[in-house]
Formats: C-alpha cells, structure tokens, sequence
C-alpha cells in the first residue's frame, strides 16, 4: 500500500498530460484514517466517471456494533450512511480557475425508501464507501491541482462528516436504525394476525405531485377508529397501533379525492421499509404482494389468461395467449397470471388504474346480453375462488367498479376524507345482484401451477457492435439490447437504481443459467438464492456504486414485458 503523499506528489507528475496517465494512479492509498482504493481509470475525459472506494476501518469508524449486529439493522445503518455521504457531497463544491463550479464526487442518492444497495457495504472489519469520481480535465488534459482538492481537501471532509460515528448525531442514527428493525417486526407478525397489511394510526400518505415525497403543506393523518386498530409488539418502540389489513377478500370504498388511491399507494409501497418523516413508516405490507395495474399495448408471451378471457376478439389462444400489443383488459389479466406464476400471495387492485371489464361485469345490465355469451369473466366472479383455492389474499378499491366485489368479500372498508370505517355489515345487507357467471376452477388452478421455459437466445443484451448495452433510461424505462421496456405500469419500482439493476440480473441470468431453458419461477429462486449469499457484487465483474436490490416480482415484470422474451413451452 502506498502512503498518501506519494499519491499527492503523483498527482502534481502527472497535471497537464494527457487524460491515459491518470492511470498512474491505480492502487490503494493510506490516508491514516482511510484508505483510497482506485481500481480502474476511463479510458477518456468524456467517459462516464469512475467508482472509488474509500474504506474506513471500523476502529476508526467507530459505529457500535448493536448498529449492525443483523441484516436488518445493517442494511439501515448502510442506507443512513449513503445519506449522510450525500449530504456531505452536497456542501463541497470545488471550482475551478475560472470560478466555475465544478462537483466531482457523487453517489447513488437515496430516496423515500430503504433498500440494499451497493453504494456502502459494512463489514466487521470496516466501512467502505463507494463513491463516483469525475476526475478534472480539460481538453482531455490532466487538471492536477484540481485533483489534488478533490482527494486531499473534498473528499476528507466527507469522510469525516459522514463515516465517523462521534460527527454524527447517535439519536438520529439509533432511531433510524431502530425504526427499520420495528418495521421489519411488524411486517413478520401479519401472518400470525392473519393480515395482509398494517397501516399505522396517523400516517401521511399525501404525496407531492409526480414525487414519492410527502407533502406536509396538505397531508392529513389517517384516522382509525378505536374498533378497528389493532396493536402490535416491536423490539425498540415497544407498541405500534394501527389498521390491521386481513387477508381473504377485502373492498377499500371511496372516492378519488377521499384518500382511498392514497392508502393503497401506500400499501403497495409498504413492501419497503421508509425513512423518519416519510409519513409512511409503519405502513407495512407483506413482501409478496403486488401490485396489479392495466396497461396499454403491452408485450405477453404465452400467458394462460383462460381464467379470465374466454375468447379473444382477435382470435389468439387464450391459453397461451402472446402479443406485442395486449389491450388493457388481457394485459391486466396477463399481470395477474405472471405474478401468481412466480409466488405472489397478496394482489392489490384500484380502480384508477384498472380496466373495469376486467374487474367487474355490471349485473344490471346482463338482460341486455341474454343468449350471447360472455368472452370475460372479471376478477369479481373469480375472487372468492382465487382466495379460497389458491391461498392468496385480495385487496380491491374503488367507488364505481367494485360493487360486485362486495358480496364475496370478507371486509368492506370505508375511506372518506382519511377516515376508515368498517362498513361490511352495512353493505351485506345492501341488495346486489351478482353476475350470472362461475368461474373456472380449473383455469384459476392453472394460474399457480403453470410454468412457462424461457428461451435462452430471446435474451439477447447485444446491440450493433456492442456486446451488451443494458441500462436504466429512468426508473420506467430498461434498455436492454436493441428493445426499450416499458415499466410505467409497475408501481412498486422504488428506484432507478433498482432499474439498472434488474437490466444486469437479466444479463447475469443470460450467461450463468441459460445455457438451457429454464422455467421463469426457477430462474428467479436462482437469482434469489445468489443475491442473498453474494450480494450485488455477483451482478458484475466491474466495482459498481449505483446498484440496489429489485424483488423477483419487478424483475419478472421486466422480462414478461421484453418484446424479445419469447416460451419455448409451458408446463403444469
């Protein structure tokens, strides 16, 4: 290991050449507190930045053990640490001789939500920080002064404000810490209370516009009322009280400005743990549940939708039914398939953003359609079968599309103005002709037992002359190969950071464990499985700082969705 001031005097060899010598600086360097670590320099000044890892010994990070003992609380001290390098980044600024503002040092930001990620790592020997590096140059020539304030006047001060415990303020990181480890309790007792959810009394769930951030300037707390709170033990806050989500059936009624799209936002983003303030920290869901929403012109690639599709208009098979153009109601039809496929036991529907001939068929009406037979059979008529066969739990929400709902179900939630009553008995006794249709048991058996083989060549990450292009283009757009995945319909992507990750596990997918075809659920407990031994750092050879970690379902929804994807055969 070389000594910092050999770096230093390196640095001033090296200021005007040309940008190749920043090579010279490859190697780990003592700074006495921490250690650079540079591995790989770009090949040109205009080449994305490079990752540095800075790796601060735990003596000298000082953070008590307790902080990380489980993975749990590690993965919390991780993501607060993140943060708070962040914010450090943010009150450095260099510039240069000009006066110009230059910022070199970044990292992958967090937002609302707390995932792994592979921007900070705590070991039991030390914390190290992976940090994105523009390094200063101009006109492809080295700006070693420049260099030398980055690493010797920027990046010590964020070190010092951010890695070591005594600079920070040990409430603000125990109650973070702490508040994870509750939530995580939480979320492992709602099977033992037989809910699906948790929705803690008081929550905030207003969210500014086109932002998962809370807007306090009109948020209103969610009340609960005495007869429906539900408490529940957790290691550091000692008792959480809130609205407990049962399993089975359950219809959520409101309207669109009462705070019912609202709450089942906020359920389906309660797969995540939040961060203090976010005003959804003890709304919890269960790990598998997800989302379901209808999207336009989607790609579907063999998907048994004879649960729900009787016959296609265009004449496809509804059994194995493939388009690069699915309307609304089979591509919500298909989501549901693909997620039962590969697990998902709690499936959440709101009316906004669902087809309503897929949820229901409007019983009034079937005199007008006597002697001709119906090509749909909604999800209404199929719910009480799904939940009582399959296992899985339901949760539906809307005013106008869920009438059907309410015979079947279990609980009749109200929401009005963020206030919850529980109507069921009230709306049992409300007289509501169903839908003159059974479902198909055997249809809906199909619907978990199915398992569709991927073609390995139909993931093909090439494109031109490039081996592989994958990448984020944005939270809701993949670029993998030649083709763009549209992900705006999956609401519980929480990052871009998950994004660009989900593009490598598909690359990753493509060389470790499809050199045959393998069915779409077994593919994905081999990913599972490695992610959860190896970590990211399984996903590339290069060192990344800007990765975090997807559930399979976001990473099936992606492939489901790639154009490319294509089924050698369907099993079950």
């Amino acid at each position: 290991m070389k000594d910092k001031q050999e770096f230093f005097e390196l640095l001033g060899e090296i200021d005007g050449r040309d940008f190749s010598e920043y090579n010279r600086i490859i190697g780990d360097y003592d700074f006495a507190r921490y250690v650079l670590k540079v591995t790989r320099i770009p090949t040109e000044a205009e080449d994305p930045g490079t990752v540095f890892v800075v790796r601060v010994p735990t003596q000298v990070a000082g953070f008590p053990p307790n902080l990380y003992t489980t993975a749990i609380r590690r993965t919390a001290l991780e993501d607060l640490l993140v943060r708070k390098v962040s914010d450090a980044l943010s009150k450095v600024t260099a510039y240069d001789d000009e006066g110009i503002s230059r910022r070199r040092l970044f990292v992958a930001t967090p937002g609302q939500k707390i995932l792994p990620r592979s921007a900070m790592v705590i070991a039991d020997d030390y914390i190290e920080a992976r940090l994105t590096v523009n390094l200063p140059a101009r006109r492809g020539r080295i700006l070693g002064e420049e260099a030398r304030h980055v690493f010797f006047e920027e990046l010590p001060a964020v070190v010092n404000a951010s890695l070591v415990y005594c600079n920070l303020d040990e409430i603000e990181v125990a109650r973070f810490v702490d508040l994870m480890e509750d939530a995580d309790a939480i979320r492992q007792n709602l099977p033992t209370r037989g809910l699906v959810g948790f929705v803690g009394e008081g929550a905030f769930l207003i969210r500014l516009d086109h932002s998962d951030k809370p807007d306090y300037d009109r948020d209103v707390p969610l009340s609960v009322p005495e007869e429906l709170l539900v408490d529940i033990e957790v290691p550091n806050k000692g008792r959480v009280r809130g609205l407990g989500v049962p399993s089975g059936i359950t219809v959520v009624l409101g309207d669109a400005y009462s705070g019912r799209t609202e709450l089942m936002k906020a359920l389906a983003a309660g797969i995540y743990n939040h961060i203090p303030g976010d005003g959804r920290e003890y709304v919890i869901s269960m790990p598998d549940t997800v989302y379901i929403a209808a999207e336009d012109r989607r790609s579907v690639q063999r998907v048994d939708i004879s649960a729900f599709v009787r016959h296609n208009p265009a004449g496809r098979d509804v059994r194995q039914y493939t388009t690069t153009h699915a309307d609304p109601c089979a591509a919500q039809a298909a989501a549901v398939a693909e997620a039962l496929e590969i697990g998902a036991r709690t499936l959440l529907f709101d009316e906004s953003d669902s087809n309503s001939g897929f949820l229901c068929l409007d019983s009034r009406l079937q005199g007008l359609a006597s002697g001709i037979e119906p090509r749909l059979i909604p999800l209404s008529v199929c719910a009480r079968k799904m939940v009582d066969d399959l296992g899985i739990s339901i949760v539906v929400a809307g005013a106008a599309s869920v009438t059907e709902f309410i015979p079947v179900a279990d609980t009749v939630l109200r929401v009005d103005d963020y206030q919850v009553t529980d109507i069921t008995r009230e709306a049992k006794q409300l007289a509501i002709q169903q839908a003159d249709l059974r479902p198909d048991a055997e249809a809906l058996a199909r619907l978990v037992e199915q398992a569709r083989w991927v073609v390995p060549s139909s993931l093909d990450p090439s494109s031109g002359r490039h081996d592989a292009v994958v990448g984020a283009e944005g939270i809701d757009r993949l670029r993998f190969g030649n083709y763009v995945v549209n992900l705006t319909a999956i609401a519980q992507l929480a990052d871009t950071c998950q994004t660009e990750t989900i593009g490598l596990i598909l690359y990753y997918a493509k060389n470790r464990y499809l050199d045959e075809g393998r069915p779409i659920r077994e593919l994905l407990d081999l990913i599972d499985r490695d992610l959860s031994t190896e970590g990211l750092e399984c996903l590339t050879r290069d060192l990344r700082g800007d990765l975090a970690r997807p559930r399979r379902y976001e990473i099936a929804a992606a492939l489901n969705r790639l154009v490319s994807l294509r089924i050698s055969r369907v099993a079950g």
